[in-house]
């Protein structure tokens, strides 16, 4: 370059030497991007590595502290995401920016031009989203939706823009193969076009399948940049994290052990017009067994969790029984005293209260289970000693980086409170483990690091049940494999008898006739 030559000339977007600093922790530093017209271009890292921060300053939510981003070679200031929308970057968030007590459509308006009428905009939105095979009804509340359908208003929002830039945050995480399939022709019609998309994902096979280019971070500043179709996964997860990351160690010769968790006949009622209503769900997990259910978002999932975990009991005691003990009607405390954990799928709020600390959010969720250790005396004082040390023992087996000893659970990197929460039950050793999601949005590293774990429990006794839309991660983790749709549980299949074409379409609704269905003793016969 020149020394008249401004940087990022010929870019779409370009940043010079953008830093981001918290205090003196620079959560960018000194980053350097071009993005060309045209280009799918790839942003890598471990969770923690500066992503999140680089782009909410593109988009007008953070502001950078020193550094320059370029539109079209000449520098802006990016003040508000309404600016960015005017300049053409559009953003979909891995954690979302929607109004829970307003419709999808009424979301979506609040980003658009206030001229347009709501109904055009729901009959806009609901075409598209048929188009993109991301089904959503605009006018279901968005505080009765489940995490995925949040993610499909944040992905057709940002596509209604007509952005000339996109940034997409795991958009394929609620995705089937086939859907996902849908969205890479989608991109690449985009591509076609002139546009341009920058593309954070840590499903690596796809970032080799679509991108141009990546860029890669870690702890802030810029360790790569390459063609991702040049590289491997493993050789992009090495420059992610600075080493190999270990491949998780299956289980292979499965015991034929104790049921520890079962649900008979479990038929739960739509407590809203946009929930799913669970029909006659049927599942047993042993001792030693993984028993993954795959499904697009909002199809049961998050239903079954709750009646799995008793936070919404059913009328029916012994639809769900743990140990052989019938525990329908019981709520979340009671379950975990018969030696049960649970880690849902939200981390902020509902796993987490972000504001109070991570010791804090121990005793929230294990004050039951483990007064013993954390309570004393008549009153129940909270041992505060004996809650940080475990909070300690925590983090530190499951490699949590934090920036202080006890730090709000909120200032963590999404990977790494993900990682608290799975430590936090894990702790316990419990017999059984129900788990929604448990790598959602979550860097190569931790994410083989969770699995890893779940697989530990399991070889060590446990029954573990994954709910998950990742398809690699339940084929990594399961012996068996059950798909949901539209909250019907179809039967238990060994893992290695399934393909990922097999379980795409019983994902997207391929159900097998009803009296094809094994009971469960002819599922377990095999």
């Amino acid at each position: 370059m020149s020394a008249t030559e401004t940087p990022g000339s010929g870019a779409l977007l370009a940043v010079n030497k953008l830093t981001k600093l918290f205090g003196q922790f620079a959560a960018c530093n000194g980053i350097d991007l071009e993005i060309q017209p045209g280009e799918i271009h790839a942003l890598l890292g471990e969770n923690g590595a500066g992503k999140s921060t680089l782009v909410k300053m593109l988009f007008g939510v953070l502001a950078p502290t020193s550094g320059q981003i370029i539109w079209q070679g000449k520098p802006i200031h990016i003040g508000s995401p309404g600016e960015a929308r005017k300049t053409g970057i559009g953003m979909v968030f891995q954690h979302f920016s929607l109004f829970e007590a307003l419709t999808v459509a009424e979301n979506i308006a609040l980003s658009l031009d206030p001229g347009i009428s709501l109904a055009s905009i729901a009959d806009e939105a609901a075409t598209l989203s048929r188009n993109y095979g991301l089904p959503l009804d605009p006018h279901a509340h968005v505080a009765d939706l489940s995490v995925g359908e949040r993610q499909r208003i944040e992905i057709v929002r940002a596509l209604l823009q007509n952005p000339s830039l996109i940034i997409l945050d795991e958009p394929t995480s609620v995705l089937t193969p086939q859907e996902a399939d849908r969205l890479f022709e989608t991109l690449d019609k985009l591509k076609k076009e002139g546009r341009s998309v920058l593309y954070i994902s840590h499903r690596l096979e796809e970032v080799q399948r679509i991108c141009d280019r990546a860029t890669v971070l870690r702890h802030g500043k810029v360790t790569g940049d390459c063609n991702p179709r040049d590289e491997t996964p493993a050789s992009l997860a090495r420059l992610m994290v600075g080493g190999d990351v270990e491949s998780v160690k299956r289980i292979t010769d499965i015991p034929g052990g104790a049921i520890q968790l079962e649900a008979v006949n479990l038929s739960v009622p739509a407590r809203t017009p946009f929930a799913v209503s669970l029909k006659d769900v049927n599942l047993r997990v042993r001792a030693g067994e993984i028993l993954a259910i795959a499904g697009v978002a909002g199809n049961g999932q998050g239903e079954l969790f709750d009646a799995l975990s008793g936070e919404y009991p059913v009328a029916d005691a012994n639809a769900v029984r743990i140990s052989e003990k019938p525990v329908g009607r019981l709520g979340i405390s009671a379950r975990r005293l018969l030696g049960a954990g649970f880690v849902p799928e939200e981390r902020h709020g509902h796993a987490a209260v972000t504001t109070l600390s991570l010791s804090d959010n121990l005793v929230l969720a294990r004050h039951k289970s483990d007064a013993k250790s954390f309570l004393s005396g008549p009153l129940k004082l909270i041992r505060h000693a004996a809650v940080k040390a475990a909070a300690k023992r925590i983090s530190e087996a499951m490699d949590v980086r934090k920036s202080g000893e006890d730090p709000p659970a909120g200032s963590l990197s999404g990977g790494n409170l993900q990682k608290f929460i799975v430590g936090r039950e894990l702790d316990r050793q419990p017999s059984v483990l129900i788990v929604n999601q448990p790598t959602w949005g979550v860097d190569a590293g931790a994410a083989s690091r969770i699995r890893q774990a779940l697989v530990d429990l399991a070889r060590n006794g446990s029954a573990v049940l994954v709910i998950s839309q990742d398809l690699d991660e339940i084929f990594e983790v399961a012996t068996e494999i059950a798909v949901i749709s539209e909250g019907m549980l179809s039967k238990p299949y060994p893992a290695a008898e399934l393909s990922m074409e097999k379980i795409g379409l019983l994902m997207g609704g391929m159900h097998e006739p009803k009296n094809a269905y094994q009971t469960m003793e002819e599922a377990h016969a095999h």
